[in-house]
């Protein structure tokens, strides 16, 4: 297989996250088979579309057949609003109740489950004349945010009846979606409170995207919450799951090399010489570090890909800057090494780190991007 050097990508840095869209786009393609062709697909993009970039995004989740987007603030509306996106947009999240205003004028949806909440939103309709558009957050034991079960059913009916207010929808969210017996404990809170109120015309939605694979046997929905399987991940899913979306990460990260040197037999590398050569060694240095969300802790454990080859990183990850022994591999200074990504016919999944760390890939995906520049591919 023959692979080209100093690939065309121009950033500030020699360090990048790339985006592959049309691994988006066949993601949602691919989605779209688990889920009720009548059922409307909400999109979550919170966190910057998990460190994927929401604005540059969106027009690909739109064009895919996304009808709504989830975000966890107003802020993050707002960054979407004034990128001109006039989609239906909720805030998954508590908003503050001095913020309703400006959800209002800015035509994006609330989640709604205190008593203040409709409070702000008629003092809203009382200064500017607009209703805020909303959905009520059942709690049906996630214990986070929401309206408990002894509450839901008055809550939604004084929501129902208030001129101030809009309502668009009703959602939950499952604590443990890969659990059968714990979900089916939420889905029957759910469906005692829905069953209480009238749900004529509203989004129902309580599936998030491990239910939504899974399939769970449940009529009361009409809408779906897909978040990481977007980006060609898939969350845990319980065991009576029959069918495994064939997803595409869409996430790549990538460095330039900027050193090669040679290292003798006992020589130390990095910051408390944690890895101590065996032998003379080809050393190649990258500028990725734990400030672009390289954890320190995978020091000694991750490989990267150069030219279809796989290297070991070694010594301690520093702010800025790791290395690799590319010892045996074809490689120059201006070469990439694929941290996470597929280079030829080997591929490094966000899930080896997370793995590594003991964490989920939802955290890693979100800490790629503080410094990191996004380049977008098709």
């Amino acid at each position: 297989m023959k692979f080209q050097r100093l690939s065309n990508i121009n950033t500030k840095r020699d360090a990048w996250v790339e985006i592959n869209l049309d691994a988006i786009e066949k993601n949602i393609i691919e989605l779209k088979k688990f889920v009720k062709p009548e059922c409307k697909i909400l999109a979550v993009v919170k966190a910057d579309a998990y460190g994927h970039g929401s604005s540059m995004i969106t027009p690909t989740l739109l064009a895919s057949g996304v009808d709504w987007l989830g975000v966890a603030s107003i802020d993050e509306g707002m960054e979407l609003r004034n990128n001109k996106f006039d989609c239906p947009i909720l805030v998954l999240g508590a908003a503050p109740v001095w913020a309703f205003d400006y959800a209002a004028q800015n035509n994006i949806s609330l989640s709604l489950f205190l008593p203040s909440h409709i409070e702000a939103a008629e003092l809203t309709f009382k200064k500017t004349g607009l209703k805020t558009k909303a959905h009520i957050k059942l709690d049906t034991g996630m214990n986070r945010i929401g309206v408990r079960r002894e509450n839901a059913v008055d809550f939604i009916k004084k929501i129902q009846n208030s001129k101030a207010i809009e309502l668009q929808g009703i959602f939950t969210h499952f604590a443990c979606a890969e659990n059968e017996k714990e979900t089916l404990n939420q889905l029957n809170i759910w469906n005692q409170v829905l069953s209480q109120v009238d749900t004529n015309g509203l989004l129902l939605h309580c599936f998030n995207t491990a239910a939504a694979i899974a399939q769970y046997n449940e009529n009361n929905y009409n809408m779906v919450r897909l978040g990481l399987a977007l980006y060609g991940l898939v969350p845990d899913l319980p065991e009576f799951t029959k069918k495994i979306p064939n997803l595409i990460p869409a996430m790549s990260l990538k460095g330039r090399i900027i050193n090669i040197h040679t290292a003798n037999a006992g020589d130390g590398v990095s910051y408390s010489y944690t890895y101590k050569a065996k032998n003379e060694i080809k050393i190649a240095t990258i500028p990725v570090g734990y400030a672009d969300g390289a954890d320190r802790r995978l020091s000694n454990k991750i490989y990267g890909i150069i030219n279809g080859k796989k290297v070991p990183q070694i010594g301690n990850i520093t702010m800025d800057q790791m290395m690799f022994d590319i010892s045996g591999a074809d490689a120059n200074t201006g070469d990439i090494i694929t941290l996470i990504g597929n280079d030829g016919d080997i591929s490094i999944s966000i899930n080896e780190w997370a793995k590594i760390l003991g964490t989920i890939n939802y955290e890693l995906l979100c800490r790629l991007k503080a410094r990191l520049s996004r380049v977008y591919t098709r």
